[in-house]
C-alpha cells in the first residue's frame, strides 16, 4: 500500500503520523512546495497551478491515493486536483471539522488561515452543518507560517492574536488548518487562560482524513502490523528528506522512526 499526502509546507505532517499509526505497513509519498509557499496569499489560480504541480509529482510514484493534506488547498483547488488524477488516483480533500464540533450544539470556533476564513467554501459547511449554533470564524495569519519555519516565539505570538479573538465561553475548537494540530498543545495553553482553565473540545482533521483515504482505496486501520512502511519525501518535485524543521515536531520525528526505510 502507497498513500501519497501534499500540502505547502509540512502541514502534512500530522495526517502522515495519523496514517503510519493506522497502517504501519503503508508507505508514505510526502510531497510539498517549500519553493512557493506560503500558499495562503497566492490567487486561487496560482495556488492550483502550485497544487497540481506538487500533486503530479506525488502522483509519479504512483500511490494507490492522494490525501491534500492542506485546508486551504481543498478549499480552492480539489476539483482541478481530482480532474487531474481520478480515477486512477483517489484524491481525498481535508474538510475543516465543523459537523461534530456543532453536533454538541454548543458555541464554536474556527481557527483558519485568512483565506480560508469567511471563504464561500467555509461559510457553505458552516450553513449545512452548523445551522442554529453560535460559530466564530478566528483567522490566525501568520500562525501556518510560524509553523513552517518552526519559529516559537512567532507561533506564541501568532497563537494569542487568535485567542484573543475567540470568545470566553467556547466549548468546541476547529483546527482548520493542517499545520495547527502540531502546535496544539501551545493552543491548548493559550486557551485555557481565556476560559479560565475550561478546556474546549478539539477537533482536528488529521486521524479522520486519514481513515477517510483507507476507506477509499478499501482498506481498513491495521495499527497492529509491523511497521514496515517506507518514506519518500519530495520538496517542490525534487526527492529529499524531511527538512530539518519537521523533526523540530513530534509527528515529524515519528515518520523517520529507527525502522523506516527512507527513499
Amino acid at each position: 500500500m502507497k498513500i501519497a499526502l501534499m500540502d505547502s509546507g509540512i502541514g502534512l505532517l500530522a495526517a502522515a503520523a495519523a496514517m503510519r499509526r493506522l497502517r504501519p505497513d503503508a508507505d508514505l509519498v510526502i510531497s510539498s512546495d517549500p519553493d512557493g509557499m506560503p500558499w495562503g496569499p497566492r490567487t486561487p489560480a496560482d495556488l492550483t497551478e502550485r497544487a497540481v504541480a506538487v500533486a503530479r509529482a506525488a502522483a509519479a510514484h504512483r500511490p494507490d491515493a492522494l490525501i491534500v493534506a492542506c485546508n486551504t488547498a481543498s478549499v480552492h483547488s480539489l476539483p482541478n486536483l481530482r480532474a487531474e488524477l481520478e480515477p486512477a488516483i483517489p484524491v481525498i480533500g481535508t474538510v475543516p471539522a465543523i459537523k461534530p464540533a456543532a453536533a454538541a450544539g454548543g458555541r464554536v470556533a474556527i481557527w483558519a488561515t485568512p483565506a480560508t476564513t469567511g471563504s464561500p467554501y467555509q461559510r457553505g459547511l458552516i450553513r449545512d452543518f452548523a445551522a442554529g449554533v453560535r460559530v466564530t470564524e478566528v483567522p490566525c495569519p501568520g500562525l501556518a507560517d510560524a509553523v513552517d519555519h518552526g519559529n516559537e516565539e512567532e507561533v506564541v505570538r501568532a497563537v494569542a492574536a487568535a485567542a484573543a479573538l475567540t470568545p470566553p465561553d467556547v466549548t468546541d475548537v476547529v483546527l482548520g488548518c493542517t499545520h495547527y494540530e502540531l502546535v496544539d498543545e501551545v493552543i491548548r495553553a493559550a486557551l485555557a487562560e481565556r476560559t479560565g482553565g475550561a478546556e474546549p473540545v478539539f477537533h482536528g482533521s488529521a486521524e479522520p482524513v486519514a481513515v477517510q483515504a483507507l476507506r477509499r482505496i478499501g482498506a481498513r486501520p491495521e495499527p497492529g502490523l509491523p511497521r514496515t512502511g517506507g518514506l519518500t519525501v519530495l520538496l517542490s518535485g525534487r526527492p529529499s528528506q524531511l527538512p530539518a524543521t519537521a523533526l523540530g515536531y513530534a509527528e515529524g520525528r515519528m515518520l523517520v522512526g529507527e525502522n523506516t526505510p527512507v527513499a
